[in-house]
C-alpha cells in the first residue's frame, strides 16, 4: 500500500472529486487515483458512506480532493500549470479540459468542469520569457492575444 505523501495539494470540490480525479488520471501522464475514503459518518455536505476525499496524482503531483460542497468555489489563485513540448499536445490539453465541459480562458488558462484553472503552457513560451528582452517582449505580447497558445506564433515572435 503507497504511503501518504508528507506534502499534498487539497483541491475542493462540490461533489465530484472522483470524477475530477478520474478525468485527469485518464488525461494527463503519470496521473491515477490511488484511494477513494468514504465518509464514516453524516457530514455538512454529505451522507454517511459518501466519497469523503480521493487521492490522486497528477503528472507526478500528489493531490487530495475534498468533496467539501458549496461553502467555497474555486478561482484563478490556483491552477495546474501543464508544460507542453508541441502544438500537437497543447491541442490534446486543451481540447481534454475545455471539451469536457470546461471553458476557455486567455493567455493559455482554462477550467474544467469542476472549476478548476489550468495554464496549458508550451515549452517555447516558457523560454521566450527566460531569453529576456526584445524576445520575451514580443512573446508576450503575442501571447496577450490569445486564448489557447499558439506555438508557430510564439515561434515566429520569440524571431521577431
Amino acid at each position: 500500500m503507497p504511503t501518504t505523501p508528507k506534502n499534498m495539494i487539497c483541491i475542493w470540490y462540490d461533489h465530484e472529486a472522483e470524477a475530477a480525479a478520474r478525468f485527469y488520471a485518464d488525461t494527463f501522464p503519470d496521473s491515477a487515483v490511488r484511494a477513494v475514503h468514504r465518509a464514516p459518518a453524516d457530514f455538512p455536505s454529505g451522507k454517511e458512506g459518501d466519497v469523503l476525499t480521493v487521492e490522486f496524482t497528477v503528472c507526478g503531483v500528489p493531490c487530495i480532493g475534498l468533496n467539501g460542497g458549496d461553502t467555497f468555489t474555486q478561482s484563478e489563485a490556483f491552477s495546474f500549470q501543464i508544460a507542453t513540448d508541441d502544438q500537437a499536445e497543447t491541442d490534446r490539453y486543451w481540447d481534454a479540459i475545455v471539451g469536457n465541459g470546461g471553458q476557455e480562458s486567455v493567455c493559455g488558462w482554462c477550467k474544467d468542469r469542476w472549476g478548476v484553472n489550468w495554464q496549458i503552457t508550451p515549452r517555447v513560451l516558457t523560454e521566450a520569457m527566460a531569453a529576456g528582452g526584445d524576445e520575451a517582449k514580443r512573446a508576450f505580447e503575442a501571447m496577450m492575444q490569445m486564448k489557447k497558445i499558439d506555438v508557430a506564433a510564439i515561434e515566429k515572435a520569440r524571431r521577431g
